[in-house]
């Protein structure tokens, strides 16, 4: 059985692995047998169905919408709207799922879903599973009761009331000038609203989607716009998001980038004065600089795998109200179920006012270790310990990194790519250990 799901839902590739729809149509309807399995009898089902801006976007909501429908289920359309949004509607207007259309931080050409409970959480790998199932073994009938589908116009102005309400109600932007980048993507119409709102003077770019432009050349992962932009007009930071909204990266006001571990430090140093939190969780990606940081202060970083599904799910056990990942998302789990790039945004602004400080100021303790973040290209994946000659490289490798460093090594959960990181002291070591281990991929998974 072919996979569907990986770290972050289903992604489809154009050149590898396209969504096309009648794939999403049996998505569609796997989920919406699941779901009238699981409710009372005569009860109607409904799920609600977003999207990002790519143009693929339009045929896959009616896709999805189709085979929602031919198993009974109403649908409700909101548009573009960011990740985080749908998880928050799917649990505020009381559905039984929320189904975002996106492929987070790819470029046009590739697209996939991302599944939410009526909780507002993301679905667990059982459920993943049964639908994986449904889909391929064909065995689904549409059913007597159809379904209807119909757009909702106030799904926006729900979620930038919600965005707003997690920001400090004594507080406001007034007085700050911020350059906001949103990728041409889902929240190019309520991130500008969300911040303006707060009183923030707001420059505004990647915010033309046409189908074609999201995260190309913009957005968190091209973060040199924002630092241009923040330095030609003199703002105080830059705030730049992913195609969906759930991921970001910022700017201070000389021009220096903040990524997700920058973030979670200031943040949890700021949570350790006012709320006395005592841990932090994040990933094996996550810089060692940040751990040192966080234990300095009496907080512990509890690493788990990639991906925020696995985040949340710690923090949720252990009760912890903040984590988040290098890339960007950052959770708080007290307002959002999964990463939100404009709560997290909010968040540092909050901080900087509360503590009358720059955002220069606030970045001064963190210290980051050297590190290295490599993309091997790959046609097959083989658990890494099993490959042929892997324990003899890495007694090789931890032999020269001794205890001044560490990498770490795992496949892509969207593309065909393993990710090396290594980590060190010594720069010339870590880049030698990078190519070394590059080199051993390249030959046992090509």
């Amino acid at each position: 059985m072919r996979k569907l799901f990986g770290t972050d839902g289903i992604r489809g590739r154009a050149n590898q692995f396209p969504i096309l729809p009648e794939i999403i149509l049996k998505v569609g309807q796997a989920l919406g047998y699941i779901l009238t399995q699981k409710s009372a009898k005569n009860k109607k089902q409904m799920v609600l169905i977003g999207k990002d801006t790519r143009l693929s976007g339009y045929m896959l909501e009616q896709a999805l919408a189709s085979g929602l429908n031919s198993m009974g289920v109403w649908v409700q359309l909101t548009g573009p709207l960011p990740t985080p949004g749908i998880g928050f509607l799917a649990q505020n207007m009381r559905t039984d799922a929320g189904v975002i259309i996106s492929a987070s931080h790819n470029l046009y050409q590739d697209n996939g879903i991302k599944i939410f409970g009526a909780d507002g959480f993301k679905i667990s790998d059982e459920m993943q599973q049964q639908i994986e199932e449904f889909v391929w073994s064909d065995s689904l009938q549409p059913v007597s009761e159809v379904g209807r589908t119909r757009r909702i116009d106030d799904a926006a102005g729900r979620y930038i009331v919600f965005v707003k309400r997690t920001f400090p109600p004594q507080l406001s932007l007034d007085g700050l000038k911020l350059v906001l980048d949103c990728a041409n993507g889902a929240a190019y119409r309520v991130a500008p609203a969300i911040f303006e709102e707060l009183g923030a003077e707001l420059i505004v770019i990647g915010n033309e989607p046409n189908g074609y432009n999201i995260n190309k050349d913009c957005g968190a992962t091209v973060p040199k716009n924002i630092q241009k932009a923040v330095l030609e007009h003199q703002a105080h930071a830059g705030i730049s998001l992913d195609g969906d909204g759930d991921r970001i990266v910022m700017v201070d006001e000389k021009g220096s980038i903040l990524n997700g571990d920058h973030i979670l430090g200031l943040s949890a140093l700021y949570l350790k004065k006012t709320r006395s939190i005592k841990k932090v969780v994040s990933t094996h990606m996550a810089n060692t600089g940040l751990e040192k940081l966080l234990s300095k202060n009496g907080i512990e970083l509890v690493r788990v795998d990639v991906g925020d599904r696995n985040i949340m799910k710690h923090m949720l056990s252990e009760k912890i109200i903040l984590g988040g990942e290098p890339s960007g998302h950052i959770i708080f789990s007290e307002h959002s179920c999964t990463g939100d790039a404009c709560i997290a945004a909010l968040n540092v602004l909050a901080v900087m006012i509360s503590e009358n400080k720059k955002l220069s100021d606030l970045i001064e303790e963190i210290e980051d270790v050297p590190q290295i973040v490599d993309q091997v290209p790959i046609k097959k994946r083989v658990p890494i310990e099993e490959l042929p000659g892997y324990s003899s490289l890495a007694s090789r490798l931890n032999e020269r990194l001794e205890d001044k460093g560490r990498f770490h090594i795992r496949f892509s959960g969207t593309e065909p790519l393993a990710r090396v990181m290594v980590e060190g002291e010594d720069e010339k070591t870590i880049h030698a250990c990078a190519e070394e281990i590059t080199h051993f991929l390249q030959s046992h998974l090509n």
